[in-house]
């Protein structure tokens, strides 16, 4: 082969193992070019995204470069949406479906949004998390986690994928091998699972096990270092964690797809370029680049990092092959799936009865306090979210309450706004509320202490108030009735705003 042809291939190669994400609403002509040239997959965010009409042509323009093309999506149904991130999730997310435990009822949700996805033209879905969140002070997973108990995680995660698949969207497993026991945001910096091999195999891998037996073919790998199998590298730049665990022990055979390569806790110490060529190098098939800043520039470092690492031999070129191969593996199953699936409603509600069923209510006033007699005044303490939640995506129970009792006013304060010295209880809460219910929302109460200490500072002055968390539950359930939600998503928003209103339909579960 002439050098002029095989530096085309290796830039082919190249190409067909990231998966870019881009910015606005219509195809740009880098992508489009790149598609031409082999390019294989791309990835959509909220900036994508603006009607599903919308998104259904852009990935025809897309897909008509390549009938195959994986387009995938960061969509799980929860805290964590893209499709819905103006507005928020109709589903409730992954911990809601695990308070429940009816893995038929996680089999519907995650076949309706199959469905959603489907019909814009989506073929890979970066979900289910399948993390035991065995840390409470998690910051990334937290109830984006089905729960704390990995046989309840296993068996939810496979019905949300056995119900995405069934929808013909492919699921993609994450974050391998658990992101559940850690303490630090893998966006910012690198965390550390520190269990030993015996522990990880009891507590963090058998929800993967699951999810490959219920046919998942794709696996995300997690930025994360676990000293057990390698002290030195994070998962994701790991070959014996990701080709010794996660292909030779666990049987593993479909496309490994990195977490988004940009992320602090890689590119820290090797640099976005240095960081995906060792990806690869270490098994992952397929490089997540979706940071905000996606763009042609950064795709084409990528490209360039790749080729000349097989040049330079830091890389074989038979590894990069073989990353190419199992995309296109990937590529032909997954567009399979999709035009083999039936398809089904767009939206059968199924999303709020699940949300519904997973609200738990305690206290000794919940028969004489609701529903609620008079508009209240709701305050909400709002902590700022990770990368992956983002802070645009609304959530809350005052907008959908108001909706509900007109006269219902609202405050929402964060850390920032309770530092200054004006801002005080009976400034933004008790005068308020004055000879009116008080309902007091949190978020991750247990985990933030600031707001923990403001939430029992207003319970202390008014022991009739009503809090809803809607985070994980702490240890302690403060108010006269604590609602529990389980997620912060707008169907947890609506089911809260439905029983404190009075509402809510009949629901079993």
């Amino acid at each position: 082969m002439s050098s002029d042809k095989h530096s085309k291939e290796l830039r082919r190669l190249a190409l067909s193992v990231l998966q870019p994400g881009f910015t606005g609403t219509e195809a740009p002509d880098w992508i489009l070019r790149d598609i031409a040239d082999g390019l294989a997959s791309v990835v959509l965010f909220s900036r994508n995204i603006d009607t599903p009409e919308q998104v259904a042509r852009l990935t025809a323009r897309l897909r008509a470069e390549n009938p195959d093309l994986i387009i995938a999506i960061d969509e799980e149904a929860g805290d964590v949406t893209r499709i819905e991130s103006a507005t928020g999730s109709t589903r409730p997310g992954n911990f809601a479906l695990g308070a429940v435990d009816d893995t038929a009822l996680t089999e519907a949700v995650a076949g309706g949004l199959g469905d959603e996805l489907r019909a814009a033209g989506i073929t890979l879905d970066y979900a289910p998390s399948v993390d035991v969140n065995s840390n409470p002070d998690n910051p990334v997973i937290g109830v984006r986690s089905f729960g704390l108990d990995p046989k309840l995680v296993s068996r939810h995660a496979a019905a949300w994928i056995r119900g995405l698949h069934s929808a013909g969207v492919a699921a993609c497993a994450k974050h391998f091998p658990g992101h559940g026991d850690v303490a630090v945001d893998s966006h910012h910096g690198l965390p550390t699972y520190d269990a030993d091999r015996a522990r990880i195999a009891k507590d963090a891998l058998p929800p993967f096990r699951a999810a490959i037996e219920a046919g998942v073919r794709a696996v995300m790998s997690a930025h994360l270092l676990v000293p057990a199998f390698d002290p030195d590298e994070p998962a994701t730049l790991s070959h014996t964690l990701l080709d010794g665990l996660l292909r030779q022990e666990l049987g593993f055979d479909g496309m490994i797809v990195s977490d988004a390569i940009e992320m602090g806790a890689v590119t820290g110490r090797y640099g976005i370029d240095g960081a995906a060529v060792r990806a690869v190098a270490a098994g992952v098939d397929a490089l997540c680049v979706g940071g905000e800043n996606a763009d042609e520039g950064t795709a084409h470092l990528l490209v360039t990092a790749l080729v000349d690492a097989v040049v330079t031999g830091r890389l074989t070129e038979e590894r990069l092959a073989e990353a190419a191969g199992r995309v296109q593996e990937f590529a032909r199953w997954s567009a399979g799936l999709s035009r083999s699936a039936a398809g089904g409603p767009a939206d059968n509600g199924i999303g709020f009865e699940a949300a519904r069923r997973a609200l738990r209510m305690t206290g000794t006033a919940v028969a004489d306090a609701l529903p609620l007699t008079a508009p209240p005044h709701v305050v909400e303490l709002a902590p700022d979210t990770n990368l992956a939640v983002g802070n645009q995506t609304p959530w809350g129970v005052a907008a959908p309450l108001a909706e509900r009792l007109p006269g219902t006013t609202s405050v929402r304060v964060g850390h920032r706004e309770l530092s200054a010295p004006e801002v005080t209880p009976s400034s933004y809460a008790l005068e308020p509320a004055a000879g009116r219910p008080l309902v007091v929302v949190v978020r991750d109460a247990a985990r933030h202490a600031w707001m923990a200490g403001a939430l029992s500072e207003l319970v202390a002055a008014r022991p009739d108030a009503i809090v809803v968390e809607m985070g994980l539950p702490g240890p302690v359930a403060p108010g006269a009735v604590h609602i529990s939600t389980h997620g912060a998503t707008a169907a947890s928003g609506v089911a809260a705003a439905e029983v404190l209103a009075g509402t809510a339909p009949d629901t079993a579960g």
